[in-house]
């Protein structure tokens, strides 16, 4: 490859890194101006975007997940769309459907597709748990594929497309959990909690006055973001933490030798390859929003809880031992030797 080329497209790389940087903390600023403490929530959730995957937001009434997801959609200059998941909802009340609509200039009736609120760049699934499985399924395709099919005809969705799904943990009655397929798809599972005293605080004082909330900004675009997800794909990682992650994936498994005792006593099913290769990926995501330019355990380890919490399954043993999947799997965590060369 000719000298020229080579030093323009390192250029344009250093020139984009040092974009996705600046607009990262300009996005940061956006939020925090809003929504108060969340930090790591909202780490997690730009995580999730600049890795192109989906997030699941697990958190009690009140702990403003909606406020959360609209303030980032805007911050980052995306159209957003919400669903209220309910009993009664159908799977073209999310995908669209095909209208018979009649043409005034021929007399003759056409078929015209309708698109759905999923035709947007950020969904936010309220309460996605609250509706039967079939209309769970209709986002399944649009999660994974990107595109949505009605009456055989294939329709793409735009790009930058994530879904950003909620759920109440205490609220059984009347829910639908999440079929296994389908919580594979999310790449994270984030727990939204209770604020600590100082925040709560701050957040009587900012919403229980007049005074007029700072409007949010949007920092970049679309197509920006769509370039940023191509460039978090090119962080280096070492060969060592390629290994070490498939190492703590396998770990999840009891039929694995790399399986703890913790492992074997109280899970049932282990994560697949896709939480393997989302938590490289999502190492390399937070790695760049570091500053890095590589990818270190600590990165991986960190990111390990909100990649497998959804993907383990507890057995009835730890359930009757009062063991959560955050025990099971921070216990776990332990066990898995790090690379000598990459220690932290």
């Amino acid at each position: 490859m000719n000298e020229a080329v080579v030093q323009q497209s390192s250029d344009a790389t250093r020139d984009l890194v040092q974009r996705f940087q600046t607009a990262t903390n300009k996005i940061r600023e956006q939020v925090r101006g809003t929504i108060v403490g969340q930090d790591e929530v909202v780490e997690n959730l730009l995580v999730t975007l600049f890795v192109g995957g989906h997030c699941l937001i697990t958190g009690m009434p009140g702990t403003a997940k909606t406020l959360l997801v609209h303030t980032l959609a805007t911050a980052l200059g995306l159209t957003f769309k919400r669903i209220q998941f309910t009993p009664d909802l159908m799977p073209t009340d999310i995908t669209g459907t095909d209208m018979v609509e009649e043409n005034q200039s021929t007399g003759k009736r056409d078929w015209r597709f309708v698109p759905g609120p999923v035709f947007t760049n950020v969904l936010l699934a309220d309460e996605i748990n609250r509706t039967p499985p079939k209309t769970q399924a209709a986002l399944l395709e649009a999660m994974q594929e990107k595109t949505v099919t009605v009456r055989g005809v294939n329709h793409k969705l735009a790009r930058p497309f994530f879904v950003l799904a909620t759920q109440n943990p205490i609220e059984l009655e009347g829910t639908y959990p999440l079929p296994e397929a389908q919580l594979d798809r999310f790449l994270f599972n984030v727990l939204l909690d209770y604020l600590d005293t100082e925040q709560e605080v701050k957040v009587i004082e900012r919403f229980t006055t007049t005074v007029e909330m700072p409007k949010v900004e949007a920092c970049t675009t679309g197509e920006e973001i769509v370039a940023f997800q191509a460039l978090v794909r090119q962080v280096p990682i070492s060969d060592s933490l390629n290994r070490y992650a498939v190492n703590i994936v396998r770990a999840t498994r009891a039929t694995d030798p790399l399986a703890p005792d913790i492992i074997k006593k109280y899970a049932n099913f282990g994560a697949s390859i896709r939480a393997t290769m989302n938590l490289v990926l999502a190492a390399k995501a937070r790695a760049l929003m570091e500053g890095r330019y590589h990818v270190t355990a600590e990165d991986l380890k960190k990111l390990a809880l909100p990649i497998l919490r959804h993907r383990v399954l507890p057995n009835y043993f730890a359930e009757s031992d009062g063991i959560t999947v955050d025990q099971i799997l921070s216990t776990m965590l332990e066990s898995v030797a790090v690379p000598a060369s990459e220690e932290v």
